[in-house]
């Protein structure tokens, strides 16, 4: 046959045959979940629409809306907003889904199904409501999803965020009756008039007719819906955040011991906010943290590298279950190739860490002139430094070291998840490295002599990675640079061959960036990286550890797609402390020690280096 498409024995074109196929058999199963949430936020948006505008009931979309599940009976614009809201807030639960959304919406939707048949006597609200109810029965193996963990947190940020919707979504409501109103009340009386209705009493405002009533209703929903899911979510059972037992700290410590050498990062799975999955042999094992539906690892699996897959899959297996998006933050090259090899993730590269070889580390020369001169002139000034093991150190040394890194810190939270231990003295950490600068020619103050902590923790038998730099704002600038050089000249006497320092996030573009001959694409680059350096501390962060002529170990983020970067950089930021829900330093209980004197000497002010890492 020449032109047109081939026929075969007079059957339908191929393409079309498929396409026909396609139709029958519906969705692919794994694309239920985020169909169905698409559908739920459509018919919440129109029925919201439905419920505040009262031209909308006179379009013709109104003709759809009248069917939908929520625009029911004599209360059709309460329900319509109380309806469009729940089906909003339910549509993230199926995306994600959690077997919880699933049975609220397979409850939820044939309730609107009797109430259509009920109220208006119509089957195609019914059937609308039976054509969504349908994929979610056929397909239930897909929603699956447990809880995510809780806190009363949720509660709080739920009453703050439904409570401003419904107050702006109440001022909708009363302004769009504006032809209605008696008088011409004011934007402070509308206001009143929500807040009043949003609690079940009558505001300042009076409508003519009926439209009183349905304002009423209206607002009332909303806040009833308010109470009702705050009320829910601050009495529903919990599912608390996992922690590190001391089981898993004791199996943990177990494979450091044997392959800890591997991963400068190693030790900082010893956090004991994190939770840990361990391959089906046990010998090896990640640890992660969950954060805003993010399942966060960090650094490379530990233990034996052949073990390593086994244990990956146990935390793509966990991940799958909680619907969690599963990310990787700081792994080397290796743990990046082992980590896309096993579970078809991608990876970027986010930085370099800086790491010392003390054999090769000297003051002598002309690249280190700048350092050598800052550390002699700060021991002209009668500094002195110390570097001992943790369990060198006598328990009120100890507790001064403890108070004094925490009322140096200069944030209301502690920083840090990836490259960071988040403790100081612990007993099991005995073979952490503390390097400290003293001043004893000077007033005691709250801390005795001492100016400066840097701490470490161990990499392998033959190795410390650096924790974190804290200092007394009074001490005189350089004593990062002091401790540092000081800890790598201690090293050989403490066994200690290799030194982990901070990491440089986009180190490479930076360097690149700054060379002869440099693109305008890399230039660019280099100069967002600059301006936003003034809040991160970018390049400053690479310029401090480049005085120490280290060389770069590459840093990678391993993740599932594109579109999930900018979710998993939020929830890092989370982790890492930069956003927080904790109470100010000053509401909490604990009693804090007087703070030194402060004045305004300025100096790299590094504290941990996670927390100049992102």
């Amino acid at each position: 046959m020449s032109g047109g498409v081939p026929v075969r024995s007079g059957r339908l074109p191929l393409s079309a045959a498929r396409r026909a196929r396609g139709l029958l058999r519906g969705p692919r199963p794994e694309a239920v979940p985020a169909l169905v949430a698409r559908a739920c936020t459509l018919v919440g948006l129109v029925d919201i629409a439905a419920g505040v505008f009262p031209r909308f009931r006179h379009s013709r979309m109104h003709a759809l809306a009248e069917v939908l599940p929520g625009a029911l009976g004599p209360f059709a614009a309460a329900m319509s907003l109380s309806a469009g809201v729940l089906l909003l807030l339910l549509a993230h639960g199926l995306r994600r889904r959690k077997r919880r959304a699933w049975r609220a919406a397979v409850v939820l939707l044939p309730a609107g199904a009797i109430a259509q048949f009920t109220y208006r006597h119509s089957i195609v609200g019914v059937l609308i409501s039976l054509a969504l109810l349908v994929p979610l029965l056929r397909h239930r193996d897909e929603f699956r999803a447990l809880p995510d963990p809780t806190s009363r947190w949720r509660a709080l940020a739920n009453f703050m965020l439904m409570g401003t919707g419904s107050i702006l979504l109440g001022l909708l409501v009363v302004s769009a009756h504006a032809q209605h109103m008696v008088g011409d009340p004011s934007l402070a009386d509308r206001l009143e008039h929500v807040i009043y209705g949003l609690f079940g009493f009558e505001g300042p405002i009076v409508y003519a007719g009926n439209t009183s009533w349905t304002v009423a209703y209206s607002l009332g929903a909303l806040g009833l819906l308010t109470a009702v899911t705050t009320i829910y979510l601050a009495f529903r059972p919990e599912h608390p955040a996992a922690r590190l037992t001391s089981d898993d700290e004791s199996r943990l410590r177990a494979l450091l011991v044997r392959h800890g050498g591997r991963d400068s990062l190693g030790h900082f799975a010893l956090r004991r906010d994190k939770a840990v999955v361990f391959s089906p042999s046990g010998k090896a094992a990640v640890t992660y943290r969950v954060v805003s539906g993010v399942m966060l690892a960090s650094g490379d699996p530990i233990g034996d590298v052949e073990a390593w897959p086994g244990a990956i899959e146990r935390f793509m297996d966990e991940a799958k279950a909680h619907s969690w998006t599963p990310a990787v933050m700081g792994c080397s090259e290796t743990g990046a190739e082992v980590w896309t090899r096993e579970t078809g993730l991608d990876a970027l590269e986010l930085g370099d860490e800086a790491v010392v070889d003390v054999a090769d580390f000297s003051l002598a020369g002309r690249a280190m002139r700048n350092v050598r001169q800052m550390v002699k002139r700060i021991e002209r000034l009668g500094y002195e430094t110390r570097v001992r093991r943790v369990r060198d150190l006598g328990e009120a040394e100890l507790d001064r070291i403890r108070r004094a890194a925490e009322d140096w810190r200069g944030t209301d939270t502690e920083r840090g998840f990836s490259m960071a231990l988040g403790r100081i003295g612990d007993p099991d950490d005995g073979d952490c490295l503390i390097a400290t600068a003293h001043k004893a020619d000077e007033t005691p103050g709250p801390y005795g002599d001492l100016k400066a902590v840097l701490h470490f923790v161990p990499w392998g038998p033959d190795g410390a990675s650096l924790d974190l730099m804290r200092r007394d704002r009074s001490a005189d600038p350089g004593m990062n640079e002091l401790l540092i050089v000081a800890a790598l000249e201690a090293a050989p006497r403490l066994g200690v061959q290799r030194v982990s320092l901070n990491f440089a996030m986009f180190r490479a573009a930076l360097a690149r960036g700054e060379k002869i001959g440099a693109g305008p694409v890399l230039r660019a680059w280099r100069g967002l990286l600059v301006f936003l350096s003034r809040w991160f501390q970018i390049e400053s962060l690479y310029k401090f550890n480049a005085k120490f002529r280290p060389r770069w170990e590459p840093r990678f983020v391993v993740y599932a797609t594109s579109r999930d970067l900018p979710r998993i950089g939020l929830a890092a930021m989370q982790a890492e402390g930069f956003v927080s829900l904790a109470l100010p330093r000053v509401l909490r209980r604990r009693p804090r020690p007087p703070a030194p004197c402060a004045h305004a000497g300025r100096d790299h002010d590094l504290n941990e280096r996670t927390a100049q890492a992102v």
